[in-house]
């Protein structure tokens, strides 16, 4: 059988434990091919090239660049034709679906990985999701936060619209060495004698709730004053507002990491896991909702994206009111006292994520790319 040519155009990504996952399985399927826009010489550029999967690669800094992207992609789809053509983020999404548009592309399908920001923050984008959604011929929503999004507010054609949740390789959290995090440790000076460790993955955006944790750890200091506060993925437009809030603790009780690679040994370091959007339509899907449930440890949360669906309180995981540290530091308190609590949350997270494995996504992709 003839196998489909598939392309994907991917932008402004460095490292991606997604694509690691699902590209070995798609080369094996399909004729498969990269396009990566935004950062040369990229984690995922390598991955690639190991695999030995076509990548092409294309920096820009500026609209003009974009321009000459968008001709160089254009031509790239004319000469190789493929079948489908598979977008993701916003540079990617605006480039590769007008070029495959133009181009007659038979299937251009982009996931969605926004919710409601251009609706809340910034409006000018909605003009841009609207132009995606009409060139597109399917569109992957990740969450049913975000298929009511695509569907209610953007009204985008419902037909065009696919539930795809995001997958997961559980077996990458939970096969940890002891030398894994003893290396993490000490490449970011982190010393896990001073405990309990509340651990943060969240960029420095707003609507991620980091403003709330803050005041929160500041009260846990006063019970625990070894307490270590973990920021990772510190970076983003908030960072400003987030420091400031910062320069209230001593500097010694927490650590902030800009990226970290290898997030499987980064949990380990954690005993309470917080993650706290400020409205239940601010995620599209939350994938540090899932992952620290696949790893095992306690987590606090309020209900955004995909945690509408799955997280239940004193069941799965503590829930907490948006924009509340009062009730952020009532939970760190419970989860690092009471042992029964932790280890009833723990087995039943584990259960609630059991549906999100890799092989789930990849057989709900396989059969939109043959439909």
């Amino acid at each position: 059988m003839i196998r489909k040519k598939l392309m994907y155009v991917v932008s402004d990504i460095d490292k991606s434990l997604h694509f690691e996952w699902i590209s070995p399985h798609l080369n094996k399927n399909y004729n498969l091919s990269f396009v990566l826009i935004g950062i040369h010489h990229s984690a995922l550029q390598q991955f690639l090239n190991q695999q030995g999967i076509p990548v092409i690669c294309f920096s820009y800094k500026g609209r003009l660049d974009l321009i000459q992207v968008w001709v160089k992609v254009f031509h790239i789809i004319l000469k190789q034709q493929p079948d489908i053509i598979h977008t993701h983020l916003w540079v990617a999404n605006l480039i590769g679906l007008t070029c495959g548009w133009l181009a007659q592309v038979p299937k251009r399908i982009y996931t969605r990985h926004h919710a409601s920001i251009h609706y809340k923050q910034y409006p000018s984008g909605l003009k841009w999701d609207k132009l995606h959604n009409r060139l597109a011929t399917h569109i992957i929503a990740i969450s049913k936060n975000v298929e009511h999004l695509l569907i209610h507010c953007d009204k985008a054609t419902r037909e065009k619209v696919r539930l795809i949740y995001h997958g997961f390789a559980f077996s990458y959290f939970q096969d940890i060495s002891s030398d894994r995090v003893k290396l993490l440790n000490q490449n970011h000076n982190i010393h896990t004698e001073s405990r309990p460790v509340i651990g943060v993955i969240s960029r420095f955006t707003e609507w991620k709730g980091i403003q709330f944790i803050i005041p929160a750890f500041k009260s846990l200091l006063s019970d625990f004053p070894d307490a270590r506060l973990i920021l990772a993925n510190a970076h983003g437009e908030y960072k400003p507002t987030l420091v400031r809030l910062l320069s209230d603790l001593p500097e010694s009780s927490f650590t902030l990491i800009n990226f970290e690679h290898d997030l499987a040994a980064l949990y380990r370091l954690f005993d309470v896991f917080v993650h706290v959007p400020v409205d239940q339509e601010a995620e599209a899907f939350g994938q540090t909702y899932i992952e620290p449930l696949i790893v095992g440890i306690p987590c606090i949360f309020t209900l955004s994206g995909i945690a509408r669906e799955i997280i239940k309180h004193e069941e799965n995981a503590l829930v907490v009111d948006f924009k509340n540290s009062e009730q952020i530091y009532s939970s760190m308190i419970r989860l690092l006292i009471d042992p029964t609590l932790r280890n009833n949350l723990l087995e039943h997270g584990k259960n609630a994520v059991s549906k999100f494995t890799i092989e789930t996504y990849l057989s709900h992709l396989d059969n939109l790319y043959r439909e």
